[in-house]
């Protein structure tokens, strides 16, 4: 039961998770392409915002290349440019606790500004502040992996999780066990990540994907009006 319920959340899951990313993304960006942004309430408050956000997002950026680098270079380059696994995994809690102590602090501000301003909180949706609790409870289990990691400065954690990366973007059908022994925090970092990725289709983070590229260009206004019809009645 066990063996089979790892390989769900962490050999099917992400397949689930990574085409809802994509498929989710490309559908709303076709028909809802005025929705396509982060939809700010700088002007219904502005204190907090700037500290919350820039804290937020420097912090998140690095975090999020640390990742993506860190996860899905081959462990083979390391090893030929001859950064050994122990350094690999020092840099990444001291860059990756800084970062992540930046964001989590800016996310604090903001969760504080949006759920105890009454005009932020009114103009907010559920998927605002579903989507910012989830971020800062991810952020929460980041830096509570950071004491385990540091406790076994082998590297040995860290080829763990870059070898099931790997494996879940190669297709490997037993990418599965190679978390399977994985310590708690470590599996359930994982598993809310990936929740993540499977509602961001469905929530502001969208905004992401385009900026600052296409999103600078865009033709047309943006609609930041509620949908509900306003009776004048």
């Amino acid at each position: 039961m066990i063996t089979y319920l790892n390989h769900l959340l962490f050999g099917i899951y992400p397949y689930i998770a990574l085409a809802t990313l994509a498929i989710g993304s490309i559908i709303r960006f076709d028909r809802e392409p005025y929705s396509w942004r982060s939809g700010s309430s700088q002007l219904l408050r502005r204190k907090q915002l700037m500290w919350g956000s820039v804290l937020f997002h420097v912090g998140v950026i690095f975090i999020f290349f640390g990742h993506l680098i860190g996860l899905l270079t081959p462990i083979a380059l390391f090893d030929a440019l001859g950064i050994s696994h122990g350094a690999k995994q020092l840099l990444a809690i001291v860059a990756g606790g800084i970062a992540g102590v930046m964001a989590i602090t800016g996310a604090t501000l903001l969760i504080h500004r949006r759920f105890f301003d009454s005009r932020v909180r009114a103009n907010s949706s559920f998927s605002d502040n579903m989507i910012i609790l989830l971020l800062w409870i991810q952020l929460a289990l980041g830096l509570a992996t950071i004491p385990l990691s540091a406790s076994h400065l082998d590297g040995g954690e860290m080829v763990k999780f870059m070898t099931w990366a790997q494996g879940i973007f190669t297709f490997q059908s037993n990418a599965s066990t190679y978390v399977a022994d994985a310590h708690l925090i470590f599996k359930m970092h994982l598993f809310l990540g990936l929740t993540i990725l499977l509602v961001f289709p469905f929530t502001r983070l969208v905004h992401m994907l385009s900026a600052p590229v296409r999103y600078l260009w865009r033709g047309g206004y943006q609609v930041v009006r509620s949908r509900k019809v306003i009776s004048h009645g």
